[in-house]
């Protein structure tokens, strides 16, 4: 029986085959787990780094999403989602992935500039074209008669803005008095009738389902309805909100066994590159640069800023009002 001999094509063809898998196979992947509203501004920064890392390492990359509400996203990532990066919506979530998983160090946040928050941004009202309600701080979202949607503190880290948000002017307004600002998230809350998972959903169940009469979401989140989305409701920026800072981390244990470490810190330093920030003020963020603040001024609300650390810390404010029988527990299912 004749035996079958490659000729020199079809060597030179397996040649290339191989060539071609080896290739394939170094393709370089990331996963990015983040929160609900930086879809699209993500799928703007994961092209633009792909064309970035080709250009100085001649790779290909390629950077996955996944999206939900904050709180649930960390849970995800401890309990094995094998994110690269995560960019959450508060450093709480990011803490809680070291303490509960151990995947990163506990001073994550020293690594990168402006404690790992390469924008920022802060909580502010959506309301129907006209403001029917007359709505114009937060003494208005608590008034009886007024239907607010925000979403669920327990799974949502844009909630847990929007209730400190609220919870800050209270002790502003009364005088650090801590019953009376009980008293003022007690009513906020009776008001709301439907606490959504994440700010997306939030957005959804206020902008296309008619529920509310204001929704509490990030700047961003409004801003991207006001002025993209439907011309049927008005920005409304109230005297005083938070200083909103989402953070970003590299996940250690999982980019070193995925061999993934270079391009990971890679993508993250890429976040306070002058071409992101211009994209995250194009997506209604905050940026860090100054320069780029100043040009995109007219597009946010000035209002008085509050860092977490007024409060204590994201550690003691978790413990405080989110923790089981918290705070928000005894107001919003005991009712005191």
């Amino acid at each position: 029986m004749a035996r079958y001999r490659p000729t020199g094509l079809t060597f030179a063809a397996l040649a290339f085959l191989t060539c071609w898998i080896s290739i394939a196979h170094a393709d370089v992947t990331l996963l990015n787990v983040s929160y609900d509203p930086t879809r699209r501004f993500y799928s703007a920064v994961n092209e633009a780094f792909a064309s970035h890392w080709q250009t100085e390492h001649k790779e290909k990359i390629t950077i996955y999403q996944s999206h939900g509400g904050s709180g649930a996203q960390a849970r995800a990532v401890s309990f094995g989602l094998q994110a690269d990066v995560v960019t959450l919506a508060l450093a709480y979530d990011i803490d809680a992935i070291s303490s509960r998983a151990g995947l990163l160090p506990k001073d994550w946040q020293k690594r990168l500039p402006d404690n790992s928050t390469p924008y920022i941004s802060t909580v502010v009202f959506l309301v129907r074209k006209g403001n029917p309600k007359k709505i114009r701080d937060w003494p208005d979202v608590v008034r009886p008669g007024v239907s607010v949607v925000t979403p669920n503190p327990k799974t949502s880290g844009s909630a847990r803005w929007n209730y400190v948000a609220a919870w800050s002017y209270a002790l502003h307004a009364h005088a650090a008095d801590e019953a009376a600002a009980r008293d003022f998230l007690a009513r906020l809350y009776r008001n709301a009738p439907v606490l959504d998972t994440g700010s997306r959903a939030a957005t959804i169940t206020f902008v296309r389902r008619g529920i509310g009469d204001v929704l509490i979401n990030w700047e961003n989140e409004v801003l991207l309805v006001a002025s993209e989305i439907s011309r049927d409701f008005e920005v409304i920026v109230p005297s005083r909100s938070m200083l909103a800072e989402p953070p970003v981390a590299l996940v250690d244990k999982v980019v070193d066994r995925r061999g993934t470490r270079p391009a990971a810190e890679s993508y993250l330093r890429f976040l306070y590159s002058p071409e992101v920030q211009e994209l995250a003020a194009r997506f209604y963020f905050r940026p860090r640069m100054k320069e780029l603040m100043e040009r995109y001024q007219d597009r946010f609300g000035k209002l008085d800023l509050v860092s977490i650390d007024k409060l204590g810390g994201w550690a003691e404010v978790q413990k405080k009002h989110f923790a089981d029988d918290g705070i928000f527990d005894q107001i919003y299912y005991r009712g005191n």
